[in-house]
């Protein structure tokens, strides 16, 4: 009997509708025995085969899971939430034993290895620190052995590039030294919290590589995607999502603030929620506040400020720039400038619903009230617009929509379309050129 996600094709859209299934091999059946309210990810069967564990929450990308930790018997009765309000977001785990579960969490803007009592509920954090681990969906970094006490792990932090570990959970020993001559050209990162409408907000801080005394410094913030996504540290100099670019703008003198507000993982299901209709209004409060914290301890120009993101950054670079006058440049990638003219282009539709609570045929006010294009004559920044040709998931038109307004207002910007390229791009040369073209938008306004 195996235990899966099923949903009816294609899996990359209906993903976020996905029910639990349990599979009879020899009859070749597949039973649903859990329809969730929101996303659920990596059900595991119990040792004595009687539940399933698995996670819970909103989740906007396959692959990327985070939230409440469940189980439900296996004929789909008993559900129970094992660690209801837990400040963290579970992204893997490992039933143990019986009355044992193992799981790895986002806690903050670092992570967790952490053991359930099946028993009683109640939970012992084995590991905890500025790095967080996963062991299924993209891009895994954890392996647990059989006896559930070794773990081997792929570790990398702003101050050193990955390389893997082994032995006891949390006692690892480093196996490899393959990236031991790279060094960092960057500042020394810095965990950084504030606070904002009752939220703590935690984020990272990377510095100039040498920041000297009584000069200021510009600044640019880096919003991550998602939005149910969390930064933490991991080795910036790779061409990874934005990570190169965190590395290439601090090695210039710039800061870069890495914010996660309301709406990441780290913080507990109601953290992870708190953006639900409100995209761009909370989230985007607490990204402000965060740079107001960052300039009264750092020595940074408030007059120098950038702010860029890729995917939901990208629409939250959009929308900041419809919202504030704050920012003196913008780097927009892959991003969303009207929800509702993007509803009926995007491949992938059904991540919406949870977020906006109906579809925008049902509830266009919701989707209207945080489209960048609806405020679009509050533009004033400079703003620098990219996109891969065949993006599915972010298309091509909505970035040219924005840049075509902006450029009727006689707002500086630029447009650049990456032939053949999609969400993320494959091709080294426009990973290369989408970053100098980034570093070289920033320093025009900038420096």
């Amino acid at each position: 009997m195996f235990v899966t996600t099923a949903a009816p094709g294609p899996g990359d859209n209906n993903w976020w509708i996905a029910q639990i299934h349990k599979i009879d091999i020899a009859k070749g059946i597949a039973t649903s025995i859990y329809k969730p309210s929101l996303q659920v990810a990596v059900p595991r069967w119990s040792p004595d085969g009687k539940s399933v564990a698995f996670i819970e929450g909103l989740m906007s990308d396959e692959g990327f899971h985070g939230g409440d930790l469940f189980t439900i018997a296996a004929d789909g009765g008993g559900l129970i939430n094992r660690a209801p309000g837990r400040k963290t977001s579970v992204s893997s785990l490992f039933w143990q034993a019986p009355e044992r579960i193992l799981i790895t969490e986002y806690v903050g803007g670092g992570g967790a290895i952490s053991e359930l009592s099946v028993a009683n509920n109640s939970v012992r954090t084995i590991w905890k620190g500025p790095e967080s681990f996963h062991a299924f969906g993209n891009f895994p970094d954890f392996a647990l052995a059989k006896d559930g006490k070794f773990a081997a792990v792929v570790r990398s932090s702003y101050e050193a590039p990955p390389e893997v570990w082994a032995g006891r959970i949390g006692e690892w020993r480093q196996l490899t030294k393959n990236n031991g001559e790279i060094s960092a050209t960057w500042g020394k990162a810095e965990n950084v919290e504030w606070t904002n409408e009752g939220f703590n907000v935690q984020g990272w801080l990377l510095p100039p590589a040498k920041v000297e005394s009584g000069k200021k410094y510009p600044m640019v913030v880096l919003i991550h995607g998602g939005p149910s996504s969390a930064t933490t540290p991991e080795w910036p100099a790779s061409f990874g999502m934005s990570r190169a670019i965190i590395a290439a703008l601090s090695s210039r003198g710039y800061y870069v603030l890495l914010p996660n507000p309301r709406g990441s993982y780290g913080q507990g299901e109601e953290f992870t929620r708190a953006n639900v209709k409100d995209f761009g209004l909370g989230d985007l409060r607490d990204t402000l506040a965060g740079v107001d914290a960052a300039i009264r301890k750092y020595p940074i120009d408030p007059n120098r400020l950038g702010v860029t993101g890729w995917s939901y950054g990208g629409y939250m670079t959009m929308w900041t720039v419809t919202q504030t006058t704050r920012f003196r440049a913008a780097v927009a990638g892959a991003g969303i400038a009207n929800w509702q003219s993007y509803y009926g282009q995007n491949l992938i539709d059904q991540w919406m619903i949870p977020f906006f609570g109906a579809s925008v045929y049902d509830d266009p006010a919701a989707y209207e009230k945080s489209s960048p294009i609806h405020f679009i004559k509050n533009v004033k920044t400079p703003t620098l617009v990219i996109v891969g040709e065949h993006d599915a998931e972010c298309p091509s038109a909505q970035s040219y929509e924005f840049w075509h307004a902006l450029r009727t207002l006689n707002v500086p910007t630029q447009l650049i379309i990456y032939p053949g390229e999609g969400h993320l791009f494959l091709k080294p040369e426009n990973q290369s050129d989408r970053l100098d073209q980034t570093v070289a938008w920033f320093d025009k306004y900038l420096k």
